[in-house]
């Protein structure tokens, strides 16, 4: 039976693929620091993680503890990660020590032990703006907005002559445009797998996640996914805050579905590629609050549209999930409406600290929302 690692695996995102790689035949091991601003301070291991995942506590960064975590395994599921675009602007050697000297870490580690598969979790924010389509049917890779335009008020992307660009579904193929310290994060964690890989006949493989939705999210976490930091806000009985006018579109994906893109990947003979994980439809952040707070009961709480940008923030972007879906065999099993059924069922029993308001003032005192 094989053994797979899961770095991060006690997170969100971790802990559902444990389950889905247990229910598969595969023998877990988690290694996860357990910290603080997601699992609070107590260290303790989450009462969700499968009972049949082995859980070593220990930091991706610490090269004795990485050497333990890989003894005896065939593969590499490479979720650890500081996540949070917000965050990343300011905490910035931490996100750089986490994300990027980790990966270093680990890759390190299995440069002297390889294993038979490698598959890392990359992000759409690597895209910065979605692919848009011009007025004469082109397609075009936006330019950042200008802070000028922000400025006014003005949150559409425009092309060469003033004219509003339509979003459409981002490829894989588009080039990367860095607007975080958080993408450049991510970018560099894809590339360093995806190099050693090739270098020790690791086969690699990166996974883009789009917006992950679902149970187990951290929710006194301000930096996680927008869906857990709006239910934070209504399990409170608060509006939650929503930057620019709401109008601007994601893509989100369930977390089972995520989870099965990560068994999938492991699974597959392929290596050296890079795949959008995403459901393909793109939702507007304000009709997301608007259904979080209908399915939690809460209707009456209407969002607080800001006004206001962060810098990092970008305006569209969803996904084209069509190479998944050929050659990775990936395709969204989970509607958005039932996940966020299941999703309002879950936030029933839970109790959330809102701190939101927190780190809105915190990006605020420097200068990063405006």
């Amino acid at each position: 039976m094989a053994r797979v690692l899961i770095t991060g695996g006690a997170g969100f995102i971790g802990s559902h693929a444990a389950d889905a790689l247990l229910d598969a035949g595969y023998e877990v091991r988690v290694l996860d620091n357990l910290h603080a601003q997601v699992h609070g301070n107590g260290r303790l291991r989450p009462p969700y993680l499968a009972d049949g995942a082995e859980l070593i506590v220990g930091d991706v960064t610490d090269p004795v503890a990485v050497e333990r975590a890989l003894r005896g395994v065939d593969k590499v599921l490479h979720l650890a990660s500081a996540v949070g675009v917000g965050q990343s602007m300011y905490d910035i050697a931490s996100y750089v020590r986490a994300n990027e000297l980790g990966t270093a870490v680990l890759l390190e580690a299995l440069s002297k032990h390889p294993v038979a598969k490698l598959v890392v979790a990359s992000s759409m924010s690597i895209y910065g703006e979605g692919l848009c389509r011009s007025a004469d049917g082109r397609s075009v890779s936006p330019d950042e907005r200008p802070v000028s335009q922000l400025r006014n008020g003005d949150w559409e992307l425009r092309g060469p002559g003033g004219e509003v660009l339509e979003p459409i579904p981002t490829p894989e193929t588009k080039q990367p445009t860095l607007s975080s310290i958080y993408a450049l994060n991510k970018y560099a964690q894809e590339r360093m797998c995806l190099i050693t890989g090739k270098a020790y006949g690791i086969s690699t493989l990166a996974l883009r996640f789009f917006n992950v939705f679902g149970t187990r999210q951290a929710l006194s976490n301000p930096y996680t996914g927008v869906l857990a930091i709006f239910a934070a806000r209504l399990l409170n009985e608060r509006p939650p805050l929503v930057f620019e006018d709401g109008r601007q579109r994601r893509d989100f994906v369930h977390v089972r579905d995520v989870a099965r893109a990560c068994l999938l990947a492991l699974d597959s003979e392929l290596a050296g590629e890079v795949f959008n994980i995403g459901s393909g439809q793109p939702r507007s952040i304000l009709s997301i609050a608007q259904d979080l707070a209908r399915v939690m009961g809460r209707a009456r709480i209407s969002a607080e549209i800001t006004g206001k940008y962060r810098a990092g923030d970008i305006r569209h972007c969803f996904a084209d999930i069509e190479t998944s879906r050929a050659r990775l065999g990936f395709a969204p099993q989970v509607s958005f409406e039932d996940g966020l059924d299941e999703l309002a069922g879950y936030l029933a029993d839970q109790i959330a600290e809102d701190r939101a308001e927190q780190a809105t003032e915190e990006l605020l005192r420097r200068g990063l929302v405006a």
